[in-house]
């Protein structure tokens, strides 16, 4: 059995961060620019997941461009429905966030009393694929919604602005690459705080990028932000090939 995901390097989080910013310009454009609304949006976005990943988990090898596409998937079905949480169902950003964060937690729990381990490296079988999914769509919804909570002045937002809520979140990633490179945290634990964190990082990216300049933003239109990114994150997976993680079955195997 291979496994299904590609190795985490520095191009793995390039490209992460790259497709958590256009989620949120994607998502914001079908949302919010094409005025669809948040539920016509979020059932769109689910849909596209739910195709992609099915065949993300029926293809017998990695596949960097389709795995690429299921995680883009997450993240604009992720904006979308942290927006309907946050905004449309009224719980504000910390609300949003709390309970994203209790629907995280349950999918790592669910898959560690399942398989007995929650890293990447074990991610070689339908079943752990999963799991593997459900936690990073979960994770990307959160990533929202922290970011909005940091960034935004309403619903209960700390206000700190797109380009403070962007350092805040590049900062925590700077401590975990430090506990990484310099201690003997757990792998496993490090990478999934990273893959949290990259995804409000992106979100304000997203909201720099495109929101007016008035509101704090570069006022880059949603769907030539979406283009742009897009076609870096091809001309990166074509330029810089991706190889398939190393699989085990250990439960301590490393992220």
């Amino acid at each position: 059995m291979l496994n299904k995901v590609p190795q985490v390097t520095l191009i793995f989080w390039i490209i992460k961060i790259l497709a958590t910013t256009l989620g949120e310009t994607g998502g914001d454009a079908v949302s919010m620019t094409m005025g669809l609304g948040y539920a016509i949006g979020s059932a769109i976005f689910i849909g596209i997941f739910a195709i992609a990943v099915a065949a993300q988990i029926a293809a017998k090898r990695f596949h960097p461009y389709l795995y690429w596409l299921v995680i883009v998937a997450t993240t604009t079905a992720g904006t979308t429905m942290a927006d309907l949480a946050d905004r449309t169902l009224g719980v504000g950003y910390p609300g949003g966030a709390l309970i994203l964060f209790a629907l995280l937690l349950a999918s790592l729990a669910t898959w560690y009393w399942a398989e007995g381990s929650v890293s990447i490296d074990t991610v070689m079988t339908p079943k752990v694929e999963s799991f593997y999914w459900v936690t990073i769509l979960f994770s990307q919804t959160l990533g929202t919604a922290l970011g909005d909570w940091v960034a935004g002045s309403d619903r209960g937002g700390l206000g700190l602005g797109y380009e403070y809520g962007a350092l805040v979140f590049a900062a925590g990633l700077a401590i975990i690459a430090t506990l990484y490179f310099c201690t003997e945290v757990s792998r496993v634990l490090l990478f999934w705080a990273a893959f949290i964190l990259t995804r409000p990082l992106g979100a304000t990216l997203g909201d720099l990028l495109d929101k007016p300049v008035a509101n704090g933003g570069f006022a880059v239109g949603r769907y030539y932000a979406s283009a742009i990114l897009a076609a870096i994150i091809v001309a990166l997976i074509l330029v810089l090939p991706q190889k398939a993680g190393r699989a085990t079955g250990a439960a301590e195997g490393h992220a």
